[in-house]
């Protein structure tokens, strides 16, 4: 999927399913079950054993569908070696400006993480896509509302902490994106090879956004 197209599907679902902790042998489905329930966006981290041929996997079977994308990006060695493997975007959850100015420079859209108003600006500055709030689930709703006050200019996104219940609540506060891990991707369902349970929960998210 081509980064214009990539970034409509993340606008249109504003879901970034986070794979951690997947077994390269679930992978595709788990993939399958995303793309069943309408998330078509999936960020494999890279301290998942395995995320580089995962990355390359998907890429291979999916690419013309879904948006495949590297997370937990730390650095620039990280950056190059999610890159050659084939992920489309990049996530980090820190603030690593080298990186960002890479992806810019390499037409790469990245979320890099950032927690204080300073390391927003600094991002964004930077050239990020948007900037990931990191860690949403401890800092809450009203945190971001409170950053998005001054810097309402700042696409942001919410990482962690997102469920059926409070997804409305984190659109409507004005959140470009979302990304949703371990309420999406289940990994005692996923052991238990039960992948509808992805498909339901993905469905009843988007429902639950709209």
């Amino acid at each position: 999927m081509q980064r214009d197209q990539g970034i409509r599907e993340i606008e249109r679902t504003r879901i970034v399913a986070i794979v951690r902790g997947v077994k390269e042998a679930h992978i595709a489905s788990v993939a399958e079950a995303l793309f069943s329930g309408g998330v078509t966006v999936m960020e494999v981290t890279l301290n998942t054993p395995g995320a580089l041929d995962m990355i390359k996997e998907l890429q291979h079977r999916f690419g013309e569908k879904m948006y495949i994308g590297a997370g937990t990006v730390l650095d620039m060695e990280d950056a190059h070696k999610a890159v050659e493997a084939g992920a489309s975007f990049l996530v980090t959850p820190n603030l690593d400006e080298d990186v960002i100015r890479w992806s810019v420079s390499q037409g790469i859209p990245i979320f890099p993480g950032a927690m204080t108003p300073t390391e927003v600006v600094k991002a964004w500055k930077a050239g990020a896509t948007a900037v990931k709030i990191f860690p949403s689930a401890s800092l809450g709703l009203a945190y971001i509302k409170e950053l998005m006050g001054p810097l309402s200019q700042v696409p942001m996104m919410a990482v962690g902490g997102v469920t059926e219940s409070n997804i409305k609540e984190f659109l409507e506060l004005g959140c470009y994106g979302l990304g949703i891990g371990g309420s999406l991707i289940n990994l005692k369902e996923i052991e238990a090879g039960n992948f509808s349970w992805i498909t339901d929960k993905a469905t009843k998210l988007l429902a639950a956004a709209k």
